[in-house]
């Protein structure tokens, strides 16, 4: 249940509530720091429990994996990683398309494919290292009141309450945020009125470590390289086709997935079992608060398009661990202000880039259908743009953590 015990008179620790993949690592690097820190999770710490540990597949930017290298996480899933070392994007209906190599840009891999369930289950090893972190699991916050200089928490353990002090509260618990919600912070919603599916397929072709996405009107669907030959399927339906989709046999679901993606791979076979999410834009008007934060989904839940959420969130834990690092309170209106206007370019410039892909992609307007090919003609025709779309894509953009700059161990 915990790594380590309160001491008496020792400094309050800082308060994650939340343990998901996000309040997770932020965790590991707080641990790393030597920054005393208490997380609270709902779920127990077994990857069948934690419902962020599920059966996405991931699509972890190049500054992710260094980020997750530096925490102490990567050795722990990259056996189970499949690199991804070529990008092609195209739109049904139009010609031209988006074609991203690593070797062009000069690495290895643009990002690395990896099961949420893995990653779930090395960061709970990682966890299982830390010696500065208490974690209470299965647990629950049932208020938190401001008191001098912080938060006080009051946490429903198995063994009864616990009030914990702390001088900065931490909101890593999601898109429905409690956190979020008690410090009044507001945010804007947006319902794209879809659908996404995901499983893992066979496809005709070997994937050659190739991820691709293919925009429609009904949204957009992509492969990714898996292990084995295996590719993780992600599929968006329009909302008020998810139920009928749902209830399809394996024949026909793998049929619609077939005609919306085409045959670069040939044909497709064997999917797994299918996952359902519901997809919606929630984005906090404020990261932080007196001496409170937000991280992750509870700050920002953004459109899968592009795969951008937790490695949009992993950045937010890194740069708010690297601030914290040797800082004399943690909880420091300066600090808070400095850590907003860090992320505020990544943030915004991630958020715009996702929303802008689906009304831009996948809007039923003939008239884009030719700006968007021109669009994609021009890309694949400027490498100065080219490098500057995937160093985006590989997860550096503004003021990325020091963390994501180290070189992969």
């Amino acid at each position: 249940m915990t790594n380590a015990s309160l001491q008496a008179g020792a400094r309050q620790p800082v308060l994650i509530v939340g343990g998901g993949l996000v309040g997770a690592s932020l965790a590991i690097a707080l641990d790393a720091a030597g920054i005393e820190a208490v997380m609270v999770e709902a779920a127990a710490p077994r990857v069948g429990d934690q419902p962020s540990y599920d059966e996405r597949n991931l699509a972890l930017a190049r500054a992710t994996v260094n980020g997750l290298g530096a925490i102490g996480v990567w050795k722990h899933a990259a056996a189970q990683a499949t690199p991804i070392q070529y990008i092609h994007v195209t739109r049904a209906g139009d010609f031209g398309s988006v074609q991203m190599d690593a070797a062009r840009q000069g690495v290895d891999a643009l990002g690395w494919t990896l099961p949420a369930r893995e990653l779930g289950a090395a960061l709970l090893r990682r966890l299982d290292e830390c010696t500065r972190l208490r974690r209470l699991a299965p647990a629950r916050v049932e208020s938190l009141e401001p008191v001098a200089d912080g938060w006080c928490a009051r946490i429903q353990t198995a063994e009864g309450p616990v009030d914990i002090d702390t001088p900065l509260l931490v909101g890593a618990d999601g898109t429905a945020s409690f956190v979020r919600d008690r410090l009044g912070i507001e945010a804007e919603r947006h319902d794209y009125r879809q659908t996404l599916f995901v499983c893992t397929v066979t496809p005709e072709r070997d994937h050659a470590h190739r991820a691709y996405e293919r925009f429609s009107d009904n949204g957009p669907i992509a492969l990714l390289p898996l292990a084995s030959r295996r590719c993780g399927l992600v599929l968006t339906v329009p909302q008020h086709e998810a139920t009928a989709v749902e209830a399809m046999d394996d024949e026909a679901f793998i049929a619609l997935a077939q005609e919306r993606f085409g045959w670069r791979l040939g044909r497709l076979s064997r999917p797994g079992k299918r996952h359902p999410y519901a997809i919606q834009r929630v984005a906090a008007r404020s990261l932080v608060s007196t001496r409170a934060v937000l991280v992750g989904n509870a700050a920002q839940t953004v459109h899968p398009i592009g795969a951008q959420g937790f490695n949009l969130g992993l950045r937010d834990a890194l740069t708010l661990a690297e601030l914290l690092t040797g800082a004399n309170d943690p909880g420091a209106e300066e600090l808070l202000a400095n850590y907003a206007a860090r992320r505020a370019p990544d943030r915004e410039g991630t958020m715009a880039m996702s929303h802008g892909l689906v009304q831009l992609a996948c809007l039923q307007q003939p008239v884009l259908g030719p700006l968007r090919s021109l669009a994609m003609l021009a890309f694949d025709r400027l490498p100065p743009l080219q490098r500057l779309i995937a160093r985006r894509g590989m997860g550096f953009r503004g003021e990325p953590p020091k963390a994501v700059l180290e070189r992969l161990p």
